[in-house]
């Protein structure tokens, strides 16, 4: 839990607005870190990634610190994933975080955030999630009038090492859980987003490691050349080192392992349990088998027996990824030039 934070989770959707087909009981919500006065102060939407097959925790509440010791207001949100890769997503992701953007802004008194300082940030699948909504947000049709009356144009987009492109470089197993292995060209290149960059963009920081070993650098190099073309005003650092998911490096909390709460693991949850008990959607023999290896170590997912001893073993010597730890500092700096912070 961040020090001193005012925390609370909140669905994003009333009854009867979220008919996800394979949601499993879950619905898109947002966990707030807010201070403790007052005061309406800048805001910021973390997303974080997983493939969109979960949401993970290493990319919420540790970055939600960042921002929040910044002086910003700040959520994260868990949108639809889906882990049996049964039902492709389409476009319930970009509809997910469009809501939250308009649901914040109609709700400064709960969430105390500027409504023309509302920054998202996102991470690899959520970096892509972030990057649809920043090029396509005007195709987003909100199901509730009020609602879709209100701007869900973020003010100011950061992305980490993000999934872009839906060509060679692709990180495919993302793109199969969003559009489905037979997607048609149009869809791919709907979602192929240095194709879709455009003047009206708002302006992105992009950040990425050379030596990403599950995100090639192309994508957010891609995506960088497409805010230049367009005229976005952007920002792109390449650090020379490091692997795929650094989003915690900069604090102590990628050494120890402590990402706090597990509530972004809500939907994966829900769907890996209903696998188990046969319950899933369309899930094949071969997938659930492949689920139930993953997240309990053999076939029938029968619970992993205790490790003996209960001692946890010693961590690896940690590499020096002080270069990469500053990330969130040079945020913070085009945040401010920016005036979103």
């Amino acid at each position: 839990m961040i020090e001193k934070a005012v925390s609370f989770q909140k669905p994003i959707y009333k009854d009867g607005e979220y008919n996800y087909e394979a949601a499993y009981g879950f619905v898109p919500n947002v966990y707030a870190y807010l201070h403790d006065d007052d005061e309406v102060r800048p805001g910021m939407i973390v997303v974080p990634g997983g493939g969109y097959c979960m949401v993970v925790n290493v990319e919420g509440e540790p970055v939600a610190e960042y921002f929040y010791n910044m002086g910003m207001n700040v959520v994260v949100l868990t949108y639809t994933t889906d882990i049996t890769m049964s039902v492709p997503l389409k476009d319930q992701p970009m509809k997910d975080l469009s809501r939250s953007i308009r649901y914040i802004r109609a709700n400064t008194e709960t969430y105390r955030m500027d409504p023309k300082r509302i920054s998202i940030c996102g991470f690899s699948a959520g970096g892509h999630l972030c990057a649809t909504v920043c090029t396509h947000y005007a195709d987003v049709t909100d199901c509730d009038e009020e609602l879709n009356k209100i701007s869900n144009r973020p003010d100011g987009v950061i992305l980490g090492y993000p999934v872009i492109t839906s060509g060679e470089f692709t990180h495919i197993y993302s793109v199969w859980a969003l559009i489905g292995r037979d997607a048609d060209a149009a869809e791919l290149e709907y979602y192929s987003l240095e194709k879709q960059a455009h003047k009206d963009m708002p302006p992105c920081f992009i950040w990425q490691t050379v030596t990403d070993d599950l995100v090639p650098i192309e994508n957010s190099m891609l995506f960088a050349e497409s805010c230049r073309k367009a005229g976005v005003p952007y920002a792109y650092y390449a650090f020379p080192s490091g692997g795929h998911g650094m989003a915690a490096v900069a604090g102590d909390r990628f050494k120890t392992g402590n990402f706090g709460e597990a509530y972004t693991f809500d939907q994966v949850n829900r769907a890996v349990a209903a696998v188990k008990e046969r319950k899933g959607i369309r899930v094949s023999e071969e997938r659930r088998t492949e689920l139930m290896i993953q997240f309990f170590g053999n076939p029938e997912g029968e619970p992993r027996p205790k490790p003996e001893g209960g001692e946890r073993p010693p961590m690896p010597a940690f590499p020096d990824f002080s270069d990469v730890a500053l990330w969130p500092k040079l945020a913070e700096t085009w945040l401010k030039r920016l005036k979103l912070l």
